[in-house]
């Protein structure tokens, strides 16, 4: 079943996180994002235009991110937004946060239009 097509779904924690090797095989469904050396966090860096286009990103992620019940970490600013996915509870990655990355992804493409 594709990231796409997943929801995700709560963590109480109590769990480990992703061992590496699982991460990047999820890693390879959103090749844009970028896998730290500890594997225990995923990020990436989106290019607009301009302010309103970074803030209009934003504010999809912000709705798609409290639909999914999971928050990424954002910062942004005049043609950027950067996006931190990491399951607190966890303190490392879930498959949930492989299926933010996508569910963003499909964001981005959706507001690049």
């Amino acid at each position: 079943m594709s990231l796409l097509d997943k929801e995700c779904v709560p963590c109480k924690g109590g769990i480990p996180p992703l061992p590496a090797d699982q991460a990047r095989d999820l890693l390879a469904q959103v090749p844009e994002w970028v896998l730290n050396n500890e594997a225990t966090n995923v990020i990436r860096k989106f290019a607009f235009d301009d302010f309103a286009t970074s803030l209009a990103f934003v504010n999809g992620v912000g709705e798609l991110a409290e639909s999914e019940g999971h928050h990424p970490d954002i910062s942004f600013g005049w043609g950027y937004a950067e996006i931190l996915l990491f399951t607190h509870k966890i303190h490392g990655l879930h498959e949930n946060d492989f299926i933010m990355a996508a569910k963003i992804d499909r964001v981005f493409a959706e507001s690049s239009k």
